[in-house]
């Protein structure tokens, strides 16, 4: 992903890439979709990008809320993701709900009945935060 956002920043078409890399059009269309890159395309991209293979094996996660960009996306998705900075934020959230919604339904079922109640309000928390991710991918938030 990281490969994408430093060629659309270079303003390079998936061609021109693929011309100033030696890498055909296919691979750099794999790699930008987020599958491993073999340590020679890598090479070849880092030279390309002036940069290290480290930096291209890293994925840009973290949002900028001071550009223009962001400040263009509907304002329900930036009020939704106040005090969130990266996706492993969201996802450690969406995980933490399904996992505490099983135990509370476990807890629930076998214990204490009070505890049932809290099960769903925290699936549908974890549902939330999925659909969540799923329009800031869409949205090329991170």
């Amino acid at each position: 992903m990281i490969v994408k956002k430093l060629r659309e920043k270079k303003q390079w078409s998936q061609e021109q890439l693929s011309i100033l890399s030696g890498i055909s059009i296919r691979t750099i269309q794999r790699i930008e979709s987020g599958n491993r890159a073999s340590l020679e395309s890598l090479k070849s991209l880092a030279a390309v990008f002036e940069t290290d293979i480290e930096t291209l094996q890293k994925e840009i996660i973290v949002i900028d809320k001071n550009t223009e960009e962001w400040k263009a996306k509907p304002w329900w998705l930036r009020f939704n993701l106040v005090g969130i900075r990266k996706r492993s934020e969201l996802v450690f959230i969406e995980n933490f709900c399904i996992v505490s919604a099983l135990f509370n339904w476990l807890i629930g079922t076998f214990s204490e009945p009070k505890f049932l109640h809290f099960a769903p309000v925290l699936f549908i928390c974890a549902y939330l935060c999925t659909w969540l991710i799923r329009k800031a991918d869409k949205y090329k938030v991170w």
